[in-house]
């Protein structure tokens, strides 16, 4: 069940979960370093009480992403997106969302929640060896967040100087944020290095 949007920024926080469902990821928690296999059963139960629930999604994310299971990380990512595009009343499929700046990147949990899963479904596909899915998820996220909010503009930085092969750290170009590090990132920043 998907918590209703009014209740989503609690929901993120983990709460509104079923005691038992909660009780599973705090197994889940205590068991991850020792017995992955324990931590895995315990979310299993979490998962069929509260499939949908963020705080679900978001310690199987952790679970995979902590040791090293990329691809299943980010088939999390995408589970978490449809759940937290519907909570928004926006297309399920990230590639379908429209390409504007979304209100709230700076303070609502709900849009938080979507612009850092987007964030973190980019580092993947970069991480997985998939930039082209990278860089499409990069372009929507500066769409809905010009002004760099969740810090996305690193990732695109890296992405394009992977391209290019330079060193990441060479530009010696002092800090800049919001659209101004988006357009750095993607070189299109006059003087900057492509």
């Amino acid at each position: 069940m998907t918590p209703a949007a009014d209740g989503f920024d609690d929901a993120v926080l983990g709460r509104g979960l079923p005691a038992a469902a909660e009780a599973a990821l705090a197994e889940a928690g205590r068991q991850r370093a020792d017995e992955p296999a324990l931590a895995m059963a315990a979310l299993m139960r979490a998962q069929a009480l509260a499939p949908e629930h963020p705080a679900v999604l978001i310690a199987f994310y952790r679970h995979h992403f902590f040791g090293h299971r990329l691809a299943p990380a980010r088939d999390v990512a995408r589970r978490a997106l449809v759940v937290a595009t519907r909570a928004l009343g926006l297309p399920p499929l990230w590639r379908e969302l429209p390409l504007e700046p979304l209100p709230g990147a700076d303070g609502d949990a709900r849009v938080r929640f979507l612009l850092f899963l987007l964030k973190g479904y980019a580092y993947l596909s970069l991480r997985l060896d998939d930039p082209l899915e990278a860089r499409d998820a990069l372009a929507v996220l500066r769409a809905l967040d010009p002004q760099d909010r969740v810090g996305a503009s690193v990732l695109e930085a890296v992405r394009v100087r992977a391209l290019v092969g330079e060193d990441p750290e060479a530009d010696g170009l002092p800090p800049v944020s919001g659209a101004a590090a988006w357009a750095r990132a993607s070189g299109s920043e006059a003087g900057a290095p492509r």
